[in-house]
């Protein structure tokens, strides 16, 4: 939720930068139209109040001095009238003027790129070597198949579309790359978390999913309220402290989580039908801080850097893109997307993005911290994917593919793995070699 109170500060500038997100400026406008609507009637209605007070002491006044209050109580009649009525006419604007609020994405940071879509994206650097093989490269979606460590058409018999089985060393090679980040991340200080996979409407309110996302999520009934299942564990993890003080000298908090996420995909018909890259369900390893507002930025580096660290440990080649404002997430100020080389495809896919959202959501969660002179600020909370686990698996299993259909296990999962360094037809799926 963006600062009303700056916004009328600089109207132009907001709209200027607004704009850069596809925000018209006639819809600023109109918020500033309600906001200076609704000043004007909680005057009017704090006069009106006033004047109740003082009818309310006529009154008294003339019944203590036994006299005649008629008309007095006849203006007290219509004075709560018209308070009633601008009162009414409060309510009204407050909720239309709070819902367009709701709608307003973040204030992009200075800096970023501006541009409509990834089009205007900036790489920030490159890391690792691009894999060569002396073969055609395999998606990862037939190596899984070929191998029987991921099976498709049984998910979609279950489930539909969209959804997998791991299966034995497919299930192994997933717990081990998820275990493996939670240990890494937790040497950077890190508190693993697990957290609720299903969260009511005023924790997808505060970190941006709601209002304007509720077509991309699943909910379900719960004790006559409403449920969501969680599109990531940001949703949570962002939301420990909502409503809440956190002691200045806590800071800056970090937390992880291994969670899965759901998502509806609304809007994706036809985007990577195959493989891993698109599911409605998948585990995520998620990052969130709570910072001071004066070290986020320096945060964000770090937190990005927490990610990259998985990739370089696991021998991926990977870039480190500034995504521009036509790009960025609804509750960012500022995103580094990380995308690791798949082979098969001969490109980068995004496997990480890592925002600074400032203080957009904790001003809609409620969560704030005293300064040095003791008052209420709002913290800067911050975000990022460390990793997508089966987008890295997926990574995992075209890179380090073989010609024979094996693949090797990478060096640092092979404690995670039982010793295994190659997964083969011969010791994938046990109960098919029976």
């Amino acid at each position: 939720m963006l600062d009303i109170k700056k916004m009328r500060m600089d109207p132009d500038y907001f709209k200027k930068r607004l704009a850069t997100r596809g925000v018209y400026p006639q819809d600023v406008d109109a918020i500033f139209e309600l906001d200076k609507k609704r000043r004007d009637l909680i005057q009017q209605t704090e006069t009106l109040k006033a004047k109740r007070n003082e009818v309310s002491k006529q009154i008294a006044q003339a019944k203590r001095n036994k006299e005649s209050a008629d008309d007095a109580i006849a203006d007290m009649k219509q004075v709560g009238q018209d308070i009633k009525a601008l009162d009414d006419q409060l309510n009204a604007n407050e909720e239309d003027f709070h819902n367009k609020m709701a709608h307003l994405p973040n204030m992009p940071h200075e800096g970023i790129p501006v541009g409509k879509d990834e089009a205007a994206n900036t790489e920030l650097r490159k890391v690792g070597n691009i894999p060569s093989f002396d073969f055609e490269p395999k998606a990862h979606w037939d190596i899984g198949e070929d191998l029987g460590i991921l099976d498709f058409e049984r998910a979609a018999k279950v489930s539909g579309a969209r959804f997998v089985y791991y299966v034995g060393l497919g299930a192994q090679l997933e717990r081990a790359v998820y275990n493996f980040m939670l240990d890494e991340h937790m040497k950077e200080g890190y508190t693993e978390v697990l957290p609720p996979y299903l969260v009511n409407g005023n924790a997808m309110y505060g970190t941006g999913q709601f209002p304007k996302f509720k077509q991309d999520v699943y909910q379900i009934e719960a004790d006559e309220h409403q449920l969501t299942m969680i599109p990531t564990a940001e949703v949570p993890l962002t939301n420990y402290f909502s409503n809440e003080v956190i002691p200045a000298e806590k800071l800056p908090v970090y937390v992880t989580a291994l969670t899965p996420s759901f998502r509806s995909e609304a809007g994706s018909a036809g985007k990577d039908t195959r493989g891993l890259i698109r599911m409605h369900q998948f585990n995520k390893v998620e990052m969130v801080k709570y910072s001071k507002p004066a070290d986020s930025y320096q945060e964000l580096e770090k937190m990005t850097a927490n990610a990259e660290n998985i990739l370089k440990k696991l021998g991926l080649a990977y870039h480190v893109i500034t995504l521009s404002t036509g790009d960025m997430g609804f509750s960012a100020a500022e995103t580094h997307d990380i995308e690791v080389w798949m082979p098969q495809q001969d490109i980068y896919r995004e496997i990480s993005s890592c925002s600074n959202t400032e203080d957009f959501q904790a001003r809609r969660a409620h969560i704030q911290y005293r300064d040095d002179n003791g008052k209420l600020q709002y913290v800067h909370t911050l975000n990022g994917s460390g990793l997508a686990v089966g987008r890295t698996v997926a990574a995992i299993l075209e890179n380090y593919q073989n010609e024979d259909g094996s693949v090797t296990v990478p060096d640092v999962l092979v404690p995670y793995f039982h010793g295994i360094t190659k997964i083969t037809k011969d010791n994938a799926v046990p109960f098919n070699n029976k």
